[in-house]
């Protein structure tokens, strides 16, 4: 059965398509470029499953695309249980869709506890134990995200790139080293309240390779855990 999944984030699309045991090389078109989505379809009909955080529009246009092209179209939602994992959310259905498959994702891959890094436009770090309970999470900027509101929101702050570094000595540095520390402190303050021995940490996202440089914990980085969750859930729906 040929399966496209679409990873519809903040900043970019994330398109994969899958067959059997074989999987295409994971396709990025930018959001802003969402009219070009059509060109991402196999020839042949196929079975669409989504995971869309970008909004209503895009939503929209996905549905149509797969209208032309004789597609079947099934937008995720997160579930209280499924494929293994629990979701004590308060209210279950308003965890994001991209947090949820990446929980699922992350659950087939450990079958323990762990942490769930997302490093896009936000971060997100996920909480789940050994029994598969998504015990919580955090929301925070991304890091160039930060750096963007410190520009945005401040008169003597401009946006540059910067560099790491302890203690920076200049101001574009210490704006990003900030960020980035940020960020690191937050992992580490919700691995520490995990307590869970030798946990790993699963990073993924844009800034997956440079958190993992500068976190001082068991991790490892996984390209892609919102396609590999779609794809768990598809095959375990058995849907068109």
């Amino acid at each position: 059965m040929l399966r496209l999944l679409i990873d519809a984030g903040n900043t970019n699309i994330k398109i994969q398509q899958v067959e059997g045991d074989w999987c295409q090389p994971v396709c990025v078109l930018p959001v802003n470029r969402a009219c070009e989505l059509e060109d991402y379809f196999p020839v042949s009909a196929c079975s669409v499953w989504v995971s869309n955080v970008a909004g209503s529009a895009l939503g929209e246009r996905i549905r149509a695309v797969c209208a032309a092209r004789g597609c079947t179209v099934t937008f995720i939602a997160s579930q209280a249980l499924q494929c293994g994992v629990q979701n004590t959310y308060t209210q279950p259905s308003s965890l994001g869709t991209d947090r949820w498959a990446s929980l699922i994702a992350a659950w087939a891959l450990q079958k323990r506890a762990c942490l769930v890094v997302g490093s896009g436009t936000a971060t997100t770090i996920d909480a789940l134990s050994d029994g598969g309970e998504f015990l919580g999470g955090l929301i925070l900027p991304g890091i160039a995200l930060m750096q963007q509101a410190l520009a945005g929101a401040t008169a003597q702050l401009q946006l540059a790139g910067g560099e790491y570094a302890a203690f920076p000595l200049t101001t574009a540095d210490a704006i990003f080293s900030g960020a980035l520390q940020a960020t690191c402190g937050a992992i580490g303050l919700q691995y520490a309240r995990l307590a869970a021995d030798d946990a790993p940490v699963l990073l993924c996202g844009g800034a997956a390779r440079l958190l993992s440089e500068h976190l001082n914990l068991p991790r490892q980085i996984q390209d892609n855990l919102v396609l590999q969750g779609l794809l768990i859930i598809a095959r375990e729906s058995g849907g068109a």
